[in-house]
C-alpha cells in the first residue's frame, strides 16, 4: 500500500506561478475602439478603457469638434465611463488618442466589421 502512495502524483497548478501578485504578466491595459451597427447604415463607435485620471468631458468634446459628430459619455455598470460617438470614427480615434498622447499605439486594440 505504501508503494502506491509514493507513485500517485500530488496535484499540481500550471497557472500557480501567474496567479502572483507581483507578477507582470498580463497587466497591460488596453482601449478599446468598437463601432456597434444601429439601424440602417447608422452606426456607433464605442471608446472603453482609458485611465480614470483623464476626464471624459474633455476628451469627448475634443473629439467632437475635431471629427464633426456627436457624441456621449455613458456609465456602464461593468465597463465604467465609456464614450460613445455618431458614425464610424474607429481610425479618427485611434489616431487622435496616440496623437494627444494619452494612449500608446500597441495599447489600442481596434474591434468591428
Amino acid at each position: 500500500m505504501s508503494e502506491f502512495d509514493n507513485a500517485i502524483p500530488t496535484a499540481f497548478d500550471p497557472f500557480a506561478e501567474a496567479n502572483v501578485e507581483d507578477s507582470s504578466a498580463g497587466t497591460k491595459d488596453y482601449v478599446h475602439v468598437r463601432v456597434q451597427q444601429r439601424n440602417g447604415r447608422k452606426s456607433l463607435t464605442t471608446v472603453q478603457g482609458l485611465k480614470k485620471e483623464y476626464s471624459y468631458n474633455k476628451i469627448l468634446k475634443d473629439l467632437k469638434k475635431e471629427f464633426c459628430c456627436n457624441g456621449t459619455v455613458v456609465q456602464d455598470p461593468e465597463l465604467g465611463q465609456v464614450i460613445q460617438l455618431q458614425g464610424d470614427q474607429r481610425k479618427n480615434v485611434s489616431t487622435f488618442l496616440v496623437q494627444a498622447g494619452i494612449v500608446k499605439k500597441e495599447n489600442i486594440k481596434i474591434h468591428g466589421f
